[in-house]
Order: structure tokens, then sequence, then C-alpha cells
């Protein structure tokens, strides 16, 4: 089925690459224009390589090669006024906003008592109040387009069951989830449904840098703990791409009576 979410307009954060630029990308497949922002720059404390400037020119042109419009503008979730200054050019540009991907996030393992303030801090700035951040300069828009529309919260297989060796992504994660349904609740009656997802594995360049070592020093702290979170399914992680068609699912007329649902999207690994 194509056009899909033909004539609407989607925000991603977090959509240089990864999953926000396979977002973007699986969005304007499907006849959507996009609002890409992403920090494009150093991440606070991450083992990993950050995304930058020339990944977030990378998703526009991905997108405009399927012939659709994209505003991409760099700026942190953590600055409520730069996110709403991103925002608002957006839709003052593409006319309208319908479907919001709060996608931005961070992780940094680490065994509990290695964990430091900065690093607790830096998490929950980033993937709890710069997701309230995304909800709230994004739901005014759509509420003023009086269409409805669809808001997903990029939570984690740790926002459903936990992750070993990462208290604070853990702990964001739970919140992301809680965040999900609270608002779902409240902006039902603007035909405005929230949902979260919850990501297993996935292959992106999360998994770049520092970060498998950093994911076995932290394991090496409590092995027998290393065998959570194991998918039933044959492969380990997910692509980019398959988490992007539930997000589709999601911002689609398909999942139009579908509202405060965690959706798992991680291979049975919250089961295990």
């Amino acid at each position: 089925m194509a056009g899909r979410v033909e004539g609407r307009v989607a925000l991603i954060t977090g959509a240089a690459r990864g999953q926000g630029c396979a977002h973007a990308v699986r969005l304007a497949q499907e006849g959507a224009d996009i609002i890409a922002i992403d920090v494009a720059g150093p991440l606070p404390g991450v083992p990993y390589d950050s995304a930058t400037p020339e990944d977030l020119a990378d998703t526009a042109g991905q997108v405009e090669a399927l012939g659709r419009r994209i505003v991409s503008t760099i700026a942190d979730v953590r600055d409520l006024e730069a996110l709403k200054a991103a925002t608002d050019a957006g839709v003052a540009e593409l006319g309208r906003l319908d479907i919001v991907v709060a996608n931005a996030g961070i992780c940094i393992p680490s065994a509990w008592d290695r964990i430091t303030p900065q690093a607790f801090r830096d998490t929950i700035d980033t993937n709890v109040i710069g997701v309230w951040n995304t909800v709230m300069v994004s739901a005014p828009h759509i509420i003023d387009g009086g269409n409805g529309g669809s808001i997903i919260l990029t939570s984690s297989y740790a926002g459903v069951k936990m992750q070993p060796f990462m208290v604070h992504y853990t702990a964001s994660k739970h919140a992301v989830t809680g965040m999900a349904r609270a608002f779902a609740a409240e902006l039902g009656k603007h035909d405005i449904r929230v949902n979260s997802i919850h990501p297993g594995g996935v292959r992106t360049p999360m998994g770049s840098g520092d970060m498998q070592a950093a994911l076995a020093e932290a394991g090496e702290t409590n092995p027998a703990l290393n065998s959570m979170g194991t998918p039933f399914l044959p492969r380990y992680a997910a692509e980019a791409e398959e988490i992007a068609d539930v997000v589709l699912f999601l911002a689609s007329e398909e999942s139009k009576y579908i509202t405060a649902v965690p959706l798992s999207v991680d291979g049975g690994m919250a089961q295990f």
C-alpha cells in the first residue's frame, strides 16, 4: 500500500543517522515531508561516535531523492528554545505537522557503582527532558492543525523490562514509557495518539567507537546478567529499517485506534 502518510509532515529528532534517518526515509517513501532535527555534534559522555552535520545532510539528501521536502536543523533536544525555534520554522515552511517521532537519545553503559553523577544527569537530560521538550514544542502544532495526529516516543527494551549495567538508561526509558501513556491520556481529546516503541538491539552507529568495549567491561562485573535480553529469533539485532516499519504503522491510519501502547520490537528480548 503506497502513500500511507501522503500529504503529512513528520518531525523526527535524532534524524542524522541510525533509526532517526531510517524513520525519515521510510516516512518519506510513503509520502510525508520531514522536519529533521539532530544535535549533529559531540554527545555527552557516550563511548560511540557522535553524528555530524554531514550525516544530517545525508538524511536530507535521501529524503529529497524521494521527491519529498525536508527542513533539517541542527539543535539539541535538551535546549527547549532551540528545539522550539527549529520546530516552528519547519512547520512554517512545510505548512503543518501530523507526526512526531521523539527518537533522540544516548546510552552510556556502566556498572551501577561506576555511573557518575554527570553521566546520570546527561542521560536523563537527553532521554527524558529531551523527549518531554519534543512533545511540548510539537503537540501544539498538531492541535492547531485540527486533524489529529500520531506521536511516537522511542523507549527501549530497557523501558519494558530492564537492561543490566545501565541503571540510568533503564530509568530514563521507563520514564519515556510512562510519558507516552500520560500524554496519550491528555492529548486523546484532540485525536492525537501517543505510543512508545521498544527496540532491542539495532544495528546503528550507536555500536561504533568504544561502545562494545564499554559493554564488555561492564559485563565483567556481573557475568550472570550477560544472557539477559536474549532474543527468541535467530538474529540478535534488528535493522534500523525494521524499526522504521513499526514507526510507519503507528504514524499511519492503520493504527488509528491504538494509543498508550508500549510496542516491543525486540525479537522477544524482554521475555527472557
